[in-house]
């Protein structure tokens, strides 16, 4: 469900506006070597929350880019409710980070690209809009998806390649 009071051009401009945002914060993941992800969490037209995957360098498997943005953005607003905001993420959702959004009960995903083996948010699982659960996260994806894809791309296809050199060389 898109803000009412914004024309769908208006809408489509701050969709790309806050996509950008949260594929800078990607680029920080690939800098330190995470998988690039990135995300921000928005309220009345401004950035509340923002994270980036650091799973590896804090040593925690919740330190996804949305787990980070969300809990950013709870601290800012001082409440474990997130009503009436906005995430913007470079991929779809694991079900970790599914089930964060429905908890904090986020009123609309956006997503960039979809993920096939893990998304939970309509890909592998659909989570967010199950039926069971007594709130439902409007959807809207494929903004940015071609740049956000491509990063994610030659991440692995990167890291691929310096497995099987380091492979090659301890022979």
């Amino acid at each position: 469900m898109k803000n009412e009071c914004l024309t769908d051009d208006e809408q489509d401009r701050l969709d790309h506006q806050f996509m950008a945002k949260a594929y800078q914060l990607a680029q920080q993941a690939e800098a330190i070597d995470e998988i690039p992800v990135g995300a921000v969490v928005v309220a009345n037209g401004e950035i509340i929350g923002e994270g980036f995957n650091q799973s590896i360098l804090l040593n925690d498997p919740s330190a996804h880019a949305e787990m980070l943005a969300v809990r950013n953005a709870g601290e800012k607003i001082e409440n474990y409710r997130l009503l009436d905001c906005t995430l913007y993420v470079t991929l779809e959702p694991c079900t970790m980070c599914a089930g964060l959004l429905i908890h904090s009960r986020i009123k609309r995903l956006v997503f960039a690209t979809t993920d096939l083996k893990t998304g939970a948010a309509g890909s592998a699982f659909d989570l967010v809009t199950h039926e069971k659960h007594n709130h439902r996260i409007d959807i809207t994806t494929g903004i940015m998806k071609e740049a956000c894809s491509t990063l994610l791309s030659d991440f692995f296809k990167r890291r691929r390649a310096e497995k099987k050199a380091l492979k090659k060389k301890n022979k």
